[in-house]
């Protein structure tokens, strides 16, 4: 009890003072995430850079250490293997790690980044990069150019790699929609919740089109994919908004003007937004699902 209190007052009283602070800050298994988060929020990049070095980092700490860290302390973050991340920080390192190819390559091999985030670090990645991943991951290499494809949207004859997690988002997806429980409410709920894999799922059962046809109109840079899959899909326009502000979070892209998609919803018709789906469908050579 006495070595606990003692690291917190080192923590917080003489937390200042680098040299003292930044083996605690590094090593002490006795400060609770709290601490770390209000040394990370207001110390100096030293002392975040001795937080990032822990050996392990919840999605909380490293929410700010991404926000506040420096190029240096953002590399040691990603490196450190017994850091997570949440989709909002993922989304973050995905911005920062442009024209950076150290950091884009370290995190590229993060198992647990979302689909959709690391086919947007693909997009922008450089041919460096791409290299860099595939020698990182012999047996995986085929899937760095299949995924380079989709985030592009260019033509493509066989599907990109689909993460563990998006495999259970998909079959959950099916399973509501062969039961007859899957509806609007549930794509709005997902939505809601910033569930990309199972949003995106949702919407490409009841437009029925493959998965891969709805994910790769639904990271578009503009808003006409999502549109596009809604019109088919018969769901409102709250529904629609919900998507839209969705993808706004987790691209971290500037926020899409709402007055103006509404106004092209409203217009769009759904046949013609049949035409255009099954125009996506051919471009992508992917069959009907």
């Amino acid at each position: 009890m006495l070595t606990k209190k003692l690291d917190k007052i080192v923590g917080k009283l003489f937390d200042d003072v680098i040299e003292v602070a930044g083996p605690v800050l590094s090593q002490s298994m006795r400060l609770d995430d709290k601490t770390l988060i209000e040394n990370a929020r207001s110390k100096s990049q030293a002392h975040l850079m001795a937080i990032s070095t822990r050996r392990t980092l919840s999605g909380a700490v490293t929410d700010v250490l991404v926000r506040r860290g420096n190029v240096e302390v953002i590399q040691s973050t990603v490196n450190n293997p017994g850091a997570e991340f949440t989709e909002n920080g993922f989304t973050r390192l995905v911005s920062r790690a442009e024209g950076r190819d150290d950091l884009a390559t370290c995190l590229g091999l993060r198992p647990s980044m979302p689909r959709h985030l690391y086919l947007k670090l693909l997009a922008k990645a450089s041919d460096t990069v791409r290299q860099r991943l595939e020698a990182a991951n012999p047996q995986q290499a085929a899937q760095v150019p299949n995924a380079v494809k989709e985030a592009t949207r260019r033509a493509r004859s066989t599907p990109s790699p689909v993460t563990r997690n998006a495999e259970i988002a998909h079959a959950l997806i099916k399973s509501l929609h062969e039961d007859g429980r899957l509806d609007e409410r549930q794509v709005a709920s997902f939505a809601d919740a910033g569930k990309f894999d199972e949003a995106n799922a949702s919407i490409a059962a009841m437009a029925n089109v493959p998965v891969a046809v709805a994910e790769n109109m639904m990271i578009e840079t503009r808003a006409e994919g999502v549109m596009i899959l809604a019109r088919v899909a018969g769901l409102s326009w709250p529904t629609v908004t919900t998507i839209i502000n969705m993808r706004d979070r987790l691209s971290g892209a500037e926020p899409t003007d709402i007055m103006a998609c509404k106004d092209t919803y409203e217009r769009l018709r759904p046949s013609t937004a049949q035409q255009v789906l099954r125009f996506h469908r051919m471009q992508q050579n992917v069959p009907a699902g």
